[in-house]
């Protein structure tokens, strides 16, 4: 299965029509992220809701610090509700650099995320939530089963969604990360006493496709750039990525120098952090990620240089075969 990622830094109704090219061009499920300077996350669902007709259509990811789960789980229901039924939400613990800007506290992340994924339960099947905080809180209506996927990063996090998650999205393009979260998950599913493959695993991976595979590489630099600031110690570790390669990224970034960014990126970082090159250079990356135990991959940003182009190269030359 593949899925792709659409940022709304674009007007909605671009995103409309990327969307609807891109259920056209074989992609089952589409992701908006939940950011607070983009445009609102189910604004954007409910005209991809009118402009599509079968791919199912998802939170990537939204969290619950910055918007109270009562209302997530209207949302998300209302979605359901004008898709016909092909909602999915995604919900993880967020970004605390983001939090901190919003001047927000980012407090016990797994106790938040493992609670809120029960009260948005309750809440959508019009339960009474004496749970999180509520206090006989419910919903006047009902929309359906609507699947609830984990952003997942860490151990713990990796862990929570085998044991309460539908699936889990992981922020990751490499196989060796997958290697070792796939385990962590299905861990986390024994544990709960569920069947560890009813959760699926979605990579949700910077994707660059394009037929000059230099191209390619060079549009996924700049997100590879963000990817490398923000990933702990053992993460660079796995990927022989050393403290001070990071280190040329990261300070950068600090000074809104892209260029310089862009230029610190090392051909490594791109071959851990993106699945970036020729149509049959991501299809052997993709085959790859599938064999540890993905079950979908996330096309995410940046796509490719030109993301028309490259969602139906992508529908043709990887989707197809």
């Amino acid at each position: 299965m593949f899925g792709i990622e659409f940022v709304p830094a674009d007007p909605v109704l671009k995103i409309g029509y990327l969307a609807k090219l891109a259920e056209d061009a074989g992609f089952e499920t589409i992701w908006i992220t939940d950011h607070y300077n983009n445009r609102d996350v189910y604004s954007t669902l409910a005209v991809l809701s009118i402009l599509t007709s079968k791919v199912k259509l998802g939170t990537g990811v939204t969290n619950p610090y910055t918007r109270n789960v009562a209302v997530t789980a209207s949302s998300i229901a209302s979605i359901n509700e004008l898709s016909g039924g092909r909602a999915i939400l995604g919900i993880g613990p967020g970004d605390k650099a983001t939090f901190d800007k919003m001047g927000i506290n980012w407090d016990k992340p797994l106790t938040r995320v493992k609670e809120s994924v029960a009260a948005v339960r309750a809440f959508l099947s019009k339960q009474q939530v004496n749970q999180a905080g509520f206090q006989g809180a419910q919903l006047a209506f009902s929309a359906g089963k609507i699947p609830i996927y984990i952003g997942a990063q860490g151990p713990k996090m990796l862990e929570l969604a085998g044991a309460v998650g539908d699936g889990v999205l992981i922020n990751a393009s490499h196989p060796d990360d997958f290697k070792y979260a796939v385990p962590v998950i299905k861990q986390g599913a024994k544990k709960a006493g569920r069947n560890p493959e009813d959760v699926a695993i979605c990579a949700y991976a910077s994707f660059s496709a394009d037929k000059n595979p230099a191209k390619a590489v060079e549009a996924a630099k700049i997100v590879v750039a963000f990817i490398v600031a923000g990933s702990p110690e053992n993460v660079l570790e796995r990927h022989s990525i050393s403290a001070d390669e990071a280190g040329s990224v990261s300070a950068a970034l600090a000074k809104f120098d892209f260029g310089s960014a862009m230029a610190a990126v090392t051909p490594g970082m791109v071959e851990a952090f993106s699945i970036s090159g020729t149509p049959a250079d991501c299809k052997a990356r993709v085959d790859e990620l599938l064999a540890t135990g993905v079950t979908q991959i996330v096309a995410g940003s940046p796509i490719g240089p030109d993301k028309e182009r490259s969602i139906k190269l992508i529908g043709k030359q990887i989707i197809g075969k």
